[in-house]
């Protein structure tokens, strides 16, 4: 069987979220975490490969060498046909970002000479109008992601964007040439092209307008977006109707060990975590014992192994509105600050699966790397949506079962729901 198609995602909640999208549109999808080498078995019974990278916030030179590592086992030794960097529908990646750096290096490897600029994820609110992106009708500048610790976000306009951290030049296929269809946008492509043009941003306001583009787009050796486009390439090539339906297997309700550990400190992730410390067990990371005290991850660990069992998963949370997290950064350093509070994250994990717990919960993409990464998983399946783009992920060899929660994503009750399968 022929690979299709070969994803490169630059955080972990990243790719389950492109995984999940494709599997919901009839894709066999397998996500391996971390760089492949010679050793990595090729499942070539799968319609797409995704490789979850932590490539977001690393240094540039770093997040290049992953992603060619990647783009060589995934073109020479998979054999896929067509290679999508995926990023985040909200863009992380300011003007010093890796998004631009990554996008070339990958450009000048396959020896292509334009990509696809596509965010786009309307189903969660991420529209791209005139080259500007939106995050549920407000600018991205003016969403909460100019917050953001880590790639706080000050321009919504893509065009600048790619840019200011790239080696070419932009140009936007607007609104009205996608709704022509696959012919226009194929021709307004080769235009660009032929005009110097390096990246093309495109615009989206609805999920079909996806699909109009990945027909128009299924044949390019290079493209790069968000979890829309992955959609709707599924959906295009499985014939299968653009749709985020239920399917995927699903945990199982006996037998699970819970804790959910939260990051993240987005808008969205705020609310939930406000949300959930209604009715279940929560405790605050101090940032001073994260950094001073080599303890404290037992305390933590601890705390967590005495709550009941037979209830709602215990929450562990870093999580800040944005006043409180610029005085914590003003007082111990962003980095320093970030570094101490995943390190204590990984620490607990490793105690709690020592202790046999399970399943974990987490929310943000530096954290979900984290918790990953210290469970030791290379190699996840994808189970069934908790909200769109987060699916729960099942590790075959140590039984655990993971939801990777990116910041922006789900619903207030989201904590709440990932729990419905196994509390009803």
């Amino acid at each position: 069987m022929v690979i299709k198609l070969g994803v490169i995602a630059d955080d972990f909640t990243g790719a389950t979220d492109i995984a999940s999208f494709m599997v919901q549109n009839g894709w066999r999808i397998v996500q391996l975490l971390g760089v492949p080498d010679e050793n990595t078995f090729v499942p070539y019974d799968v319609d797409a490969i995704v490789i979850s990278l932590k490539t977001r916030s690393c240094s540039v030179d770093e997040a290049v060498k992953q992603s060619l590592e990647s783009c060589r086992w995934l073109w020479n030794k998979a054999g896929c046909r067509q290679l999508f960097f995926k990023y985040c529908s909200t863009f992380d990646s300011t003007s010093e970002g890796n998004i631009g750096p990554v996008i070339d290096a990958l450009m000048d490897e396959l020896q292509v000479d334009i990509s696809l600029i596509c965010p786009a994820l309307p189903i969660n609110g991420r529209t791209v109008v005139h080259g500007h992106l939106f995050v549920n009708g407000q600018l991205l500048n003016e969403s909460g992601m100019e917050h953001h610790p880590v790639t706080p976000m000050r321009d919504a306009n893509l065009l600048r964007l790619i840019e200011q951290q790239s080696k070419g030049r932009s140009g936007l296929i607007n609104l009205d040439c996608v709704r022509q269809g696959k012919l226009a946008i194929r021709r307004h492509l080769e235009l660009l092209r032929q005009g110097g043009i390096r990246y093309a941003v495109i615009d989206a306001m609805m999920m079909e307008d996806l699909l109009l583009i990945a027909q128009a787009t299924s044949d390019m050796i290079f493209v790069t977006g968000g979890s829309g486009l992955g959609a709707a390439l599924a959906s295009y090539h499985s014939g299968q109707n653009l749709a985020a339906s239920i399917i995927g297997y699903t945990l199982p309700a006996k037998g699970r060990k819970s804790v959910i550990l939260s990051g993240s400190c987005s808008t969205t992730t705020n609310r939930q975590v406000l949300e959930y410390k209604k009715t279940a067990p929560a405790m605050a990371l101090n940032v001073e014992e994260c950094i001073n005290n080599s303890n404290y991850s037992s305390l933590l660990a601890d705390w967590v192994m005495q709550q009941p069992t037979d209830g709602l998963a215990p929450i562990l949370y870093a999580t800040q509105f944005p006043e409180m997290l610029g005085l914590i950064q003003q007082q111990y350093g962003a980095t320093e600050t970030s570094n101490a509070i995943e390190q204590v994250f990984a620490e607990v994990v490793m105690k709690l699966r020592n202790q046999g717990f399970n399943t974990f919960i987490v929310a943000g993409g530096e954290t979900s790397a984290q918790v990953v990464r210290s469970l030791g998983i290379k190699q996840v399946s994808i189970g069934i949506p908790i909200s769109p783009g987060v699916p729960w992920v099942h590790d075959l060899h140590t039984d655990c079962w993971l939801a990777l929660k990116s910041g922006n994503f789900g619903g207030k009750d989201f904590f709440l729901d990932a729990q419905k399968v196994f509390h009803g």
